[in-house]
């Protein structure tokens, strides 16, 4: 069953467009605000998000933002705001549409088919981080630089990623072992300092740059 995040603080509308999902045979999540779109989207496992502009929080254009350095996931803005300037700042941060209020339902549904008929029949565009020359397919834990495959642990992987979605921040050793290892690791922090040797080495790119006595860090870009 497709996966559905729709991000909205109108209640009526929450529930109108979650009923209708569900009765086509969406499995949705509700979000009301900005930051909970962002906490509910860290689970992973959607293939859409319906995203409200004039949010609480955190705008649609931040989580947007944010979920752009993140995953190529499709994204279609519901919104009242039918400017120009908004609706090109919405393609900029690469949106599959922009729909404005009032809409038809019927017809949104025919879009969101449609943008999943085309990135299932590309899967290469769904859910990937893209970082520099670096893809990380966050369904299929691979890994590719330049177009050529990488092999990588589950762990590598997984601390790749997480460095990758907080581009810019310093990620501490622990942060990193609570992350990964869900908080079932007791052991010190050579166990991270291995992991980021192994993909140096593998990446053939030094993405990851050392904060000593501290942790780790990828440029924001």
């Amino acid at each position: 069953m497709r996966k559905i995040m729709v991000v909205e603080d109108d209640p009526d509308i929450l529930e109108m467009l979650t009923t209708w999902l569900g009765d086509a045979g969406y499995e949705t999540v509700a979000c009301e605000d900005g930051m909970q779109a962002i906490e509910c989207f860290e689970g992973g496992g959607f293939d859409l998000v319906l995203l409200d502009l004039m949010l609480p929080k955190i705008d649609g254009f931040g989580v947007c933002e944010w979920i752009r350095k993140r995953s190529n996931l499709p994204i279609i803005m519901l919104t009242a705001l039918d400017g120009e300037a908004e609706q090109l700042r919405g393609y900029e941060l690469k949106i599959d549409d922009y729909v404005t209020k009032p809409f038809s339902v019927p017809v949104l549904l025919q879009k969101i088919r449609a943008i999943l008929r085309r990135y299932e029949s590309n899967p290469s565009q769904a859910n990937v981080l893209n970082y520099r020359d670096l893809a990380l397919d966050l369904d299929a834990y691979t890994a590719r630089v330049n177009g050529r495959d990488i092999e990588l642990t589950p762990r590598e992987f997984e601390c790749m990623r997480e460095l990758v979605q907080n581009q810019g921040r310093v990620m501490t050793y622990q942060m990193l072992i609570n992350r990964i290892w869900n908080y079932d690791y007791f052991g010190d922090d050579r166990v991270i300092y291995s992991h980021i040797k192994n993909l140096r080495r593998k990446l053939g790119t030094d993405y990851i740059q050392t904060v000593r006595g501290v942790g780790y860090r990828v440029e924001k870009i």
